[in-house]
């Protein structure tokens, strides 16, 4: 039975990802389809656990008037006396004492399976959720995670999952039985006295209004306490990622008090919450209480006068007593279905976020890059308030090394951000090999750009997992021959346990040169025929920076490549190189020429070559014991 579900599971989280959210309850009903006859199934254990939650009161009917008492037994209770212990009082005393235990046996197997496979489907529909959100999350452009706090989706989709996994485990189908079972015993009722039943008839539209109308009230309360939540979680997050900074300034304080304000916040968002409802339970306790009370007062009158039987007045008040479990049931669910509502709503806020690089529906699988890039009249805003490029044009020849440098601000990096598609231009093309790149496959245009940024991002794993990261299927040789190539080899063989050694998250476990050399490596294995470096030694010593560009040289053999500099020691041997100022070409050409030229580029490398002599010079007196 799991296998099946899990197999739903896996189909569903597949094809799922390609619908729109639509409305909640399309969402509810699309995340629950897959499940529909495991859901079938559950409804009939819930059933029978009801029918047998009705029938439960009648055996003690049975022992009270047809026992004790000697009333004939109800026409469609009449086989009980036919059976072969029925045929005396004490007969049928004994089949009233067996329904009992048969009565609580199918009861107890049917909530036994209802209870496993509820929990079973639960569990199945909160990972298609996670895998539909994180499906989309990692599609959207990286426009969606400049403007989003990164917190506030983890608490989506941990939190506000689990509430959805927690609402659909134990609410969903018992609403409806909760329904079902309010009019069963209705039907009961009128059966046993229709005068009775009429004043529980009477009050269950008040309390169903009630809940209906209370639910909105606590629906708003328990958004705020949500949101608060989500806050508190953007501020644990940013302060334990940045421990080193919050360490390193003394600021332990201040983030704890941040954490103070912001967690009292929620407090006080709670309190408000349970403030409203805690005043539901109390009203329909009450409302119970009154009609119980009537019904007692006057059924008591009708055993006295001999018109109603003690047993029948005992069924009445053990229906009555269960028939208000329902309502009473509703009322307390009214805080769940209220948090399971805004957890869906938050949910579908960020499945209904279409801020995605779009893909042609008849996109075209790229080849092997030759690795012509042209930017031609290429404009770009990241916000319509700031435009960054201003029709730009350029053109990269196959394995032709281009540096770009220019101020901070100027548009270098969003340059070498817009070829992979990271965003898309907001006016005119940009063609590899004489293709739009617009009408390639996204990962095959992907696939086919190698990167090694300044701060090289590793991942929680083993270094050889780190540098296959871009190819998977990398064989150990290869990992190997890229970390030589990539002056990697060196420092990983030393470590504890060479390739497997587990590095620390984000890499913080090594060196920024080493990190920068696994790096490269990881841009060796993926073997792309174009390659962006973005500022990939800015963060290093000159000693550091010195092996990494040996392996840097290395790795630009026969590939076009865009380096992004802000010390121009690295792009000096480029085959040409540009000059930005405010998103526009200011300058190009070779280092040579640029110098010849004596402008921006000039000016900006005769203040770095005196920075430079000037730090030789220090170090150098540093050495001697000299000022």
């Amino acid at each position: 039975m799991e296998t099946n579900i899990s197999d739903k599971s896996s189909n569903f989280a597949g094809s799922v990802t390609r619908k729109k959210a639509g409305g909640l309850t399309s969402l509810v009903f699309g995340l629950i389809h897959p499940y529909r006859r495991w859901l079938n199934f559950i409804l009939l254990a819930m059933l029978i656990e009801t029918a047998m939650s009705l029938a439960a009161p009648w055996p003690l009917k049975i022992i009270i008037d047809n026992v004790t008492a000697h009333h004939a037994l109800p026409g469609w209770l009449v086989w009980m006396q036919h059976t072969f212990f029925g045929s005396t009082n004490s007969g049928l005393a004994a089949v009233a004492a067996v329904c009992v235990v048969l009565i609580a046996l199918t009861g107890s197997l049917a909530g036994y399976v209802n209870s496993y496979f509820t929990e079973s489907v639960a569990q199945y529909v909160a990972n298609d959720l996670r895998r539909r959100m994180y499906h989309h999350l990692q599609r959207l452009s990286l426009a969606y995670y400049d403007s989003t706090q990164v917190g506030k989706v983890l608490s989506t989709i941990t939190s506000d999952v689990s509430t959805i996994q927690d609402f659909a485990s134990a609410v969903l189908l018992s609403i409806f039985i909760d329904v079902l079972t309010i009019a069963a015993m209705l039907g009961l009722m009128f059966y046993l006295n229709f005068h009775f039943a009429l004043i529980a008839f009477a009050v269950t539209p008040f309390l169903l209004w009630f809940i209906a109308r209370f639910k909105k009230v606590v629906k708003k309360a328990t958004h705020e306490v949500r949101q608060e939540q989500s806050n508190m979680v953007v501020i644990l997050q940013q302060g334990l990622e940045s421990i080193r900074s919050v360490n390193a300034f003394g600021r332990q304080d201040f983030e704890e008090d941040k954490l103070k304000k912001i967690s009292l916040k929620t407090v006080g968002a709670a309190l408000r919450a349970r403030r409203l409802k805690s005043l539901m339970l109390p009203v329909v306790t009450v409302t119970v209480a009154i009609c119980t009370a009537i019904v007692l007062w006057q059924g008591a009158g009708l055993v006295v006068n001999g018109t109603m039987t003690v047993g029948a007045l005992t069924v009445f008040l053990a229906y009555l007593a269960k028939f208000f479990h329902p309502v009473q049931d509703l009322a307390k669910l009214t805080n769940t279905i209220a948090q399971s509502t805004v957890a869906l709503e938050r949910i579908k806020m960020i499945l209904d976020t279409d801020s995605f690089i779009p893909q042609k529906p008849n996109a075209i699988v790229p080849g092997k890059f030759k690795g012509e890039i042209i930017f031609e009249e290429v404009s770009f805003c990241y916000t319509k308030e700031s435009p960054v490029l201003h029709q730009l044009n350029l053109v990269i020849k196959p394995g032709q090394r281009i540096g770009i440098c220019g101020a901070t601000g100027c548009g270098k990096s969003t340059v070498a951000s817009l070829i992979p598609r990271f965003y898309d231009v907001t006016g005119g093309r940009i063609l590899i090999d004489g293709i739009d790149i617009k009408d390639y496959q996204l990962d095959g245009l992907r696939s086919q750009i190698g990167f090694v940024l300044q701060d090289t991002v590793l991942f929680y794993g083993s270094v050889k997992e780190n540098i296959a990261y871009g190819r998977p299927e990398a064989s150990d040789a290869e990992i190997i021959a890229a970390a030589k190539l990539a002056n990697a080899d060196d420092f990983i063989v030393k470590m504890p346990h060479g390739y497997d050694t587990l590095v620390g998250e984000r890499g913080m476990t090594l060196s920024g040169g080493q990190r920068q050399r696994i790096g490269i490596a990881r841009a060796i294995v993926r073997n792309s025929p174009i390659l962006i470096l973005d500022e990939p030694t800015a963060a290093l010593d000159a000693s550091s920076e010195k092996i990494v560009m040996d392996a840097l040289e290395k790795l630009m053999k026969g590939r076009t490549v865009i380096i992004i500099a802000h010390r121009l020691s690295t792009i000096r041997n480029a085959d040409k190189i540009i000059v930005m100022k405010d998103g526009l070409v200011a300058e190009e050409g070779s280092h040579q020429e640029l110098l010849e030229k004596n402008k921006m580029y000039a000016t900006l490398y005769h203040v770095q070559a005196s920075e430079s002599a000037i730090d030789i010079l220090k170090e150098s007196s540093a050495l001697t014991g000299n000022v």
